[in-house]
Protein backbone atom coordinates (compact mmCIF):
# COMPACT_ATOMS: atom_id res chain seq x y z
CA UNK A 1 0.00 0.00 0.00
CA UNK A 2 1.38 3.29 -1.17
CA UNK A 3 0.51 6.65 0.67
CA UNK A 4 1.96 9.68 -1.33
CA UNK A 5 0.85 12.59 -2.60
CA UNK A 6 3.30 12.96 -5.79
CA UNK A 7 1.81 11.60 -8.22
CA UNK A 8 4.78 10.86 -10.44
CA UNK A 9 6.52 9.52 -7.24
CA UNK A 10 3.71 7.05 -6.84
CA UNK A 11 3.24 6.18 -10.31
CA UNK A 12 7.17 5.21 -10.69
CA UNK A 13 7.26 3.00 -7.06
CA UNK A 14 3.90 1.17 -8.18
CA UNK A 15 5.14 0.69 -11.60
CA UNK A 16 8.62 -0.54 -10.18
CA UNK A 17 7.06 -2.95 -7.32
CA UNK A 18 4.71 -4.66 -9.94
CA UNK A 19 7.62 -5.94 -12.13
CA UNK A 20 8.82 -7.49 -9.29
CA UNK A 21 5.31 -9.05 -8.85
CA UNK A 22 4.27 -7.42 -6.08
CA UNK A 23 0.28 -6.40 -5.89
CA UNK A 24 0.18 -2.94 -4.99
CA UNK A 25 -2.51 -0.46 -3.86
CA UNK A 26 -2.36 3.20 -4.25
CA UNK A 27 -4.12 5.79 -1.99
CA UNK A 28 -5.35 8.79 -3.48
CA UNK A 29 -8.32 9.55 -1.39
CA UNK A 30 -5.79 10.96 1.99
CA UNK A 31 -8.90 11.83 4.47
CA UNK A 32 -9.14 7.77 4.20
CA UNK A 33 -5.97 6.29 4.68
CA UNK A 34 -7.38 3.71 7.73
CA UNK A 35 -10.37 3.09 5.61
CA UNK A 36 -8.53 2.04 2.43
CA UNK A 37 -5.99 0.46 5.32
CA UNK A 38 -9.07 -1.65 6.59
CA UNK A 39 -10.44 -2.95 3.30
CA UNK A 40 -7.10 -3.75 1.22
CA UNK A 41 -5.32 -5.69 4.99
CA UNK A 42 -1.30 -4.86 3.08
CA UNK A 43 1.28 -6.52 4.39
CA UNK A 44 3.68 -3.31 4.04
CA UNK A 45 2.80 0.19 3.69
CA UNK A 46 5.11 2.85 2.11
CA UNK A 47 4.44 6.23 3.91
CA UNK A 48 5.24 9.71 2.94
CA UNK A 49 5.26 12.35 5.12
CA UNK A 50 4.16 15.28 4.04
CA UNK A 51 0.50 14.76 2.83
CA UNK A 52 -2.27 16.67 2.42
CA UNK A 53 -5.13 16.35 5.47
CA UNK A 54 -2.86 14.78 8.12
CA UNK A 55 0.83 13.86 8.21
CA UNK A 56 2.16 10.21 7.75
CA UNK A 57 3.80 10.68 11.28
CA UNK A 58 -0.18 10.78 12.17
CA UNK A 59 -1.33 8.07 9.81
CA UNK A 60 1.13 5.50 10.98
CA UNK A 61 0.25 6.32 14.60
CA UNK A 62 -3.47 5.34 13.34
CA UNK A 63 -1.99 2.07 11.74
CA UNK A 64 0.08 1.16 14.73
CA UNK A 65 -2.87 1.34 16.90
CA UNK A 66 -4.54 -1.94 14.52
CA UNK A 67 -2.01 -3.51 13.40
CA UNK A 68 2.04 -4.52 13.22
CA UNK A 69 2.40 -4.35 9.94
CA UNK A 70 5.53 -3.02 8.46
CA UNK A 71 5.94 1.02 7.54
CA UNK A 72 8.32 2.46 5.78
CA UNK A 73 8.40 6.04 5.68
CA UNK A 74 9.43 8.19 2.33
CA UNK A 75 10.57 11.63 2.88
CA UNK A 76 12.20 14.43 1.41
CA UNK A 77 13.11 15.58 5.02
CA UNK A 78 17.07 14.88 6.02
CA UNK A 79 17.20 16.03 9.49
CA UNK A 80 17.85 13.20 12.04
CA UNK A 81 15.02 14.41 14.28
CA UNK A 82 12.68 13.08 11.60
CA UNK A 83 14.01 10.00 11.20
CA UNK A 84 13.51 9.57 15.34
CA UNK A 85 10.25 10.70 14.90
CA UNK A 86 9.59 7.88 12.33
CA UNK A 87 10.65 5.34 14.58
CA UNK A 88 9.02 6.76 17.44
CA UNK A 89 6.19 6.55 15.64
CA UNK A 90 6.30 2.86 14.86
CA UNK A 91 8.17 3.04 11.63
CA UNK A 92 10.43 0.22 10.43
CA UNK A 93 12.43 2.27 8.60
CA UNK A 94 12.96 5.38 6.73
CA UNK A 95 14.03 6.41 2.99
CA UNK A 96 15.13 9.60 2.35
CA UNK A 97 14.00 11.51 -1.25
CA UNK A 98 15.47 10.85 -3.72
CA UNK A 99 15.95 7.36 -3.20
CA UNK A 100 17.54 4.21 -5.77
CA UNK A 101 14.42 2.04 -7.06
CA UNK A 102 16.59 -1.01 -6.53
CA UNK A 103 17.29 -0.23 -2.65
CA UNK A 104 13.59 0.59 -2.11
CA UNK A 105 12.69 -2.65 -3.91
CA UNK A 106 15.40 -4.84 -1.71
CA UNK A 107 14.20 -3.21 1.44
CA UNK A 108 10.72 -3.97 0.69
CA UNK A 109 12.01 -7.11 -0.08
CA UNK A 110 13.80 -7.89 3.36
CA UNK A 111 11.10 -6.38 5.72
CA UNK A 112 7.92 -8.94 4.29
CA UNK A 113 10.63 -12.23 4.32
CA UNK A 114 11.88 -10.88 8.05
CA UNK A 115 7.69 -9.99 8.96
CA UNK A 116 6.46 -13.71 7.36
CA UNK A 117 9.78 -15.54 9.24
CA UNK A 118 8.27 -14.49 12.84
CA UNK A 119 5.27 -14.72 11.85
CA UNK A 120 5.65 -18.28 11.72
CA UNK A 121 7.25 -18.59 15.56
CA UNK A 122 4.66 -19.37 18.40
CA UNK A 123 7.36 -19.70 21.59
CA UNK A 124 8.74 -17.86 24.09
CA UNK A 125 12.03 -17.54 25.62
CA UNK A 126 13.21 -15.43 28.59
CA UNK A 127 16.44 -14.26 30.88
CA UNK A 128 16.76 -12.61 34.31
CA UNK A 129 12.75 -13.27 34.34
CA UNK A 130 11.92 -10.87 31.37
CA UNK A 131 9.84 -13.50 28.55
CA UNK A 132 9.76 -12.33 24.94
CA UNK A 133 7.00 -13.45 23.40
CA UNK A 134 7.23 -14.78 20.03
CA UNK A 135 3.63 -15.02 18.94
CA UNK A 136 2.57 -11.56 19.46
CA UNK A 137 5.60 -9.28 20.08
CA UNK A 138 5.73 -8.43 23.59
CA UNK A 139 7.73 -8.48 26.63
CA UNK A 140 6.67 -9.46 30.29
CA UNK A 141 8.55 -8.62 33.10
CA UNK A 142 6.87 -9.91 36.34
CA UNK A 143 3.40 -8.66 36.41
CA UNK A 144 4.33 -6.00 33.85
CA UNK A 145 4.65 -6.09 30.45
CA UNK A 146 4.43 -4.34 26.89
CA UNK A 147 4.30 -4.67 22.98
CA UNK A 148 7.10 -4.29 21.05
CA UNK A 149 7.81 -2.95 17.21
CA UNK A 150 8.72 -5.00 14.65
CA UNK A 151 12.61 -3.78 15.00
CA UNK A 152 12.47 -3.96 18.97
CA UNK A 153 11.35 -7.46 18.96
CA UNK A 154 14.83 -8.47 16.77
CA UNK A 155 17.03 -6.69 18.17
CA UNK A 156 15.90 -8.33 21.57
CA UNK A 157 14.92 -12.01 19.80
CA UNK A 158 18.94 -11.58 18.80
CA UNK A 159 20.31 -10.59 21.67
CA UNK A 160 18.76 -12.81 23.67
CA UNK A 161 20.08 -16.07 21.36
CA UNK A 162 23.38 -14.40 22.34
CA UNK A 163 23.18 -13.99 25.93
CA UNK A 164 27.17 -13.31 27.17
CA UNK A 165 28.59 -12.66 23.91
CA UNK A 166 29.11 -8.92 22.37
CA UNK A 167 26.98 -8.60 19.59
CA UNK A 168 28.45 -5.68 17.13
CA UNK A 169 26.16 -2.97 15.22
CA UNK A 170 27.26 -4.58 12.49
CA UNK A 171 25.84 -8.02 13.25
CA UNK A 172 22.00 -6.00 14.22
CA UNK A 173 21.98 -4.77 11.04
CA UNK A 174 22.37 -7.32 9.01
CA UNK A 175 19.56 -9.33 11.16
CA UNK A 176 17.58 -6.35 10.72
CA UNK A 177 18.02 -5.30 7.03
CA UNK A 178 19.93 -8.07 5.67
CA UNK A 179 22.74 -5.95 3.99
CA UNK A 180 24.40 -2.95 5.99
CA UNK A 181 24.87 -0.96 3.09
CA UNK A 182 20.91 0.48 3.10
CA UNK A 183 21.07 0.60 6.73
CA UNK A 184 21.18 4.54 8.49
CA UNK A 185 23.03 3.92 11.48
CA UNK A 186 20.70 6.36 13.51
CA UNK A 187 18.06 3.99 12.59
CA UNK A 188 19.72 1.36 14.65
CA UNK A 189 20.20 3.50 17.84
CA UNK A 190 16.80 4.68 18.17
CA UNK A 191 15.28 1.34 17.87
CA UNK A 192 17.81 0.09 20.54
CA UNK A 193 17.33 3.09 22.96
CA UNK A 194 13.31 2.93 22.15
CA UNK A 195 14.13 -1.01 23.53
CA UNK A 196 15.51 -0.27 26.50
CA UNK A 197 13.43 2.02 27.48
CA UNK A 198 10.95 -0.11 27.40
CA UNK A 199 12.31 -2.84 29.45
CA UNK A 200 13.35 -0.11 32.10
CA UNK A 201 9.85 0.81 32.33
CA UNK A 202 8.94 -2.97 33.25
CA UNK A 203 11.26 -2.13 36.28
CA UNK A 204 14.30 -4.32 34.66
CA UNK A 205 17.52 -1.71 34.35
CA UNK A 206 20.53 -2.57 32.75
CA UNK A 207 19.08 -5.28 30.61
CA UNK A 208 21.11 -4.43 27.50
CA UNK A 209 24.58 -3.11 27.93
CA UNK A 210 27.15 -1.12 25.54
CA UNK A 211 30.50 -2.45 25.24
CA UNK A 212 32.17 0.73 23.65
CA UNK A 213 33.73 0.36 20.41
CA UNK A 214 32.66 -3.17 19.88
CA UNK A 215 28.57 -3.16 20.49
CA UNK A 216 25.48 -4.80 22.85
CA UNK A 217 25.56 -7.65 25.22
CA UNK A 218 23.18 -9.11 27.68
CA UNK A 219 24.69 -11.12 30.60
Amino acid sequence: MIVEDDDKIRAIVADTLRKWKYAVHEVTAFEQVIEEFNQVRPHLVLLDVNLPVFDGFYWCQQIRAISKVPIIFLSSRNQNMDVIMAINMGGDDFVQKPFDLGVLVAKVSALLRRNHAYQDESLQTAHRELILNLSNSSIQFKEQSTDLSRNEFIILQFMMRNVGKIVSRDELMQVLWNDEQFIDDNTLTVNVNRLRRKIALLGLEDFIATRKGMGYIVE
